[in-house]
């Protein structure tokens, strides 16, 4: 498989992220996805709304739920067409293929979970600390400067291979493929 990226594959990643820099565009594509399969427009404005004005649906009031569904309608689902990210047929809506692959961009991280940068930063802190307080002789005798620099260093190893292991699962090799073999499809 060659590295280089062919101005076609530019171009279409040009165009997704276009498409994905609106954030209300973003919010209908993760609707659909979750959906898994059909939904309405009705029902991925509610949702969107919810998410916006940051309330439960039931919540909603129907200012807020036109507000958006009028918005979706006018501007944004001729784009996520247009795109390929999803199908539109009257007032139905359904993820493609090509958006499913794109959920890992859109997917929310839950509130429990650290994120990787946030991680290593508090491993760095934790061992300037142990450092410094070997540096001021403030650690006990039984605690080697040795061992702590091996146990620092077993631990971001295997944060390392982890985090390698995870971002390899979410590889997006195979949404380049499909991408170019859809555009070379439609050129045909």
């Amino acid at each position: 498989m060659s590295s280089t990226i062919t101005p076609e594959a530019r171009e279409t990643k040009n165009t997704l992220f276009s498409v994905l820099s609106s954030h209300r565009r973003r919010y209908v594509l993760y609707a659909c996805n979750q959906a898994d399969g059909e939904t309405t427009l009705s029902d991925v404005a509610e949702q969107v709304a919810a998410w916006e004005y940051d309330k439960p649906i039931a919540e909603i009031t129907s200012k807020e739920r036109k507000r958006v569904y009028t918005s979706i309608q006018q501007h944004h689902l001729s784009k996520l067409e247009d795109a390929g990210l999803i199908s539109v047929d009257g007032d139905r809506l359904a993820s493609t293929e090509k958006a499913k692959n794109l959920d890992v961009y859109l997917e929310v991280v839950p509130e429990e979970t650290v994120p990787w940068s946030v991680y290593y930063l508090g491993l760095t802190v934790l061992g300037g600390v142990v450092l410094g307080f070997s540096y001021l002789g403030w650690l006990p005798d039984a605690i080697s400067m040795g061992g702590v620099a091996a146990v620092l260093l077993v631990a971001y190893l295997i944060s390392s291979l982890v985090h390698l292991q995870q971002s390899e699962r979410v590889s997006l090799g195979s949404f380049d493929e499909e991408t170019a073999a859809g555009d070379a499809d439609n050129t045909e």
